[in-house]
């Protein structure tokens, strides 16, 4: 068979799998596709294929046409794990100062369900934030002593204060946060972009993920940045700190990159001959994946090396940025890939679940975020890529507003809280000096404008030019996309 019939068969085969809304047929011929499925529509799908471009392209390309002029290309999600205290941090509750020891209100409590590390507590005394709260900015954000360097960039943040989440238990409540859905299996946000976009860049995964090193807390668990029932090769790929940043990439000993090279050609011709005989997505992935893997041998250690960095750039960081794998540092790299064309760079810092000690466990928290935070938004700015890149800070929940087991002065934790939290954004449109929805003088349930999960998720893909609604994947039988069957775009906070 030619070359062309190779690829004619190769696409057709795609095209017709498009058009049917099946699942792939494993390694179904073109002519029994044709018989199972008819030739009026084998007809049509190679009339679409010769009209569109080659498989390779659009893979560089991605899969979804863009509705609307985009705000933002790339999105740098600081994901604060295990659920920061919006309390203490961003919702100012000075109501709380007057009832502080009192117990919660049935009437505000309304019988929604706590947590088992709550909930069968005989008493659930309310508690007063023990820390400081000020105005910042022109717009007069609210923030409290912890973030001093969060505080200078108030006028630039976007602070929602009404997102809440069914979930209650950090499992659930991070999952959700990530893929749109409670249960384990659908794709990452990452991972969603990057099959709906495709990549900027040629020489480094368009999803990168970065964990903050030697970090206890809840486990994070690969499958949040996995890639579901998408095609494998949208998952995203974490890097370490240390010689090797990403797993299983470098040569062995004894084989140098001209090796390297000449042993993928070779692998690359034999995938080639079994896909002229049939289609094979996954084949086709794998082929890409190990020409990537070969780029990336040059790119990543060219990326990950910041000695090229100038001094004050460490000084805005902190000191931990010269600390590889610290939170700070992994803001630094995060900047440096934003620069080279990678569109989701996660960031996960664990460590903020409070349920005691929460006075000193909330200032070291913070004492290791802050500055770092501030520090990526400044950078981008003075880049001028902050326009075009959404900065997000925020975890999977709340805290309580009342004390989990006994208040004790300031000896005291918060339990989860699913039905009001904090976070911000910045840059991508994201309205700055804006704080978006109200909780009540109490802190426990929402007053005006929420915000849910699947609104968080829109809004974010309508900035980076996508209708939430047309972004979706055909997957036994149904038609799935990040916001499941949910979400509105929150227009109000953004351009």
């Amino acid at each position: 068979m030619s070359d062309s019939n190779s690829k004619l068969n190769s696409a057709s085969q795609t095209a017709a799998r498009q058009c049917t809304g099946y699942d792939y047929p494993g390694s179904m011929g073109r002519r029994e596709m044709l018989q199972q499925f008819g030739m009026g529509l084998g007809s049509i799908a190679l009339s679409q294929m010769l009209a569109t471009p080659n498989i390779a392209t659009a893979k560089e390309k991605g899969h979804y046409k863009l509705q609307r002029v985009p705000q933002a290309k790339r999105i740098i999600y600081l994901f604060q794990s295990g659920g920061p205290s919006q309390i203490d941090l961003f919702d100012y509750k000075p109501e709380l100062e007057k009832v502080h020891g009192e117990q919660l209100p049935s009437d505000i409590r309304k019988g929604q369900r706590l947590t088992s590390m709550s909930g069968n507590q005989a008493s659930l005394p309310l508690v007063k934030s023990p820390f400081k709260f000020s105005q910042h900015g022109e717009s007069g954000q609210w923030m409290s002593e912890l973030l001093p360097h969060t505080a200078k960039i108030a006028d630039e943040l976007c602070i929602v204060r009404s997102m809440h989440t069914e979930a209650i238990n950090h499992g659930p409540a991070v999952t959700h946060m990530q893929t749109g859905s409670q249960f384990p299996g659908r794709p990452s946000m990452g991972a969603w972009l990057d099959y709906g976009l495709g990549t900027e860049n040629e020489n480094l995964p368009s999803f990168v993920v970065l964990v903050t090193k030697n970090k206890g807390g809840q486990p994070l668990i690969t499958r949040l940045w996995g890639s579901g029932f998408l095609p494998s090769k949208y998952q995203g790929t974490r890097f370490r700190s240390g010689k090797d940043p990403v797993l299983y990439l470098s040569n062995p000993p004894g084989l140098d990159s001209t090796g390297r090279r000449l042993m993928l050609d070779r692998l690359r011709e034999l995938h080639e001959l079994k896909l002229a005989e049939a289609a094979d997505p996954n084949l086709e992935d794998r082929i890409a994946q190990y020409e990537l893997a070969f780029r990336m041998q040059s790119s990543i250690p060219a990326v990950t090396n910041v000695a090229d960095e100038p001094e004050h750039i460490f000084k805005l960081y902190g000191a931990a940025a010269r600390q590889p794998g610290s939170f700070a540092a992994n803001c630094l790299l995060a900047r440096r890939l934003a620069e080279r064309g990678v569109r989701f760079i996660q960031l996960y810092h664990p460590g903020w679940d409070q349920h005691g000690g929460l006075v000193g466990g909330l200032r070291g928290q913070a004492k290791e975020t802050d500055q770092a935070s501030a520090a990526l938004v400044i950078d981008l700015k003075q880049r001028g890529l902050l326009e075009d890149t959404i900065v997000i800070w925020g975890g999977e929940f709340g805290r309580t507003n009342y004390c989990q087991g006994k208040l004790n002065g300031n000896n005291f934790g918060r339990d989860h809280h699913p039905r009001c939290f904090s976070l911000w954004l910045a840059g991508g449109g994201y309205k700055g000096g804006v704080t978006y929805g109200e909780t009540g003088p109490l802190g426990y349930n929402i007053h005006e404008n929420p915000m849910h999960v699947h609104d968080f998720h829109a809004t974010l893909l309508h900035q980076m030019g996508i209708d939430h609604e047309q972004l979706t994947y055909r997957y036994q039988g149904r038609r799935f996309r990040l916001t499941d069957v949910h979400g509105q775009v929150v227009r109000e906070i953004v351009s």
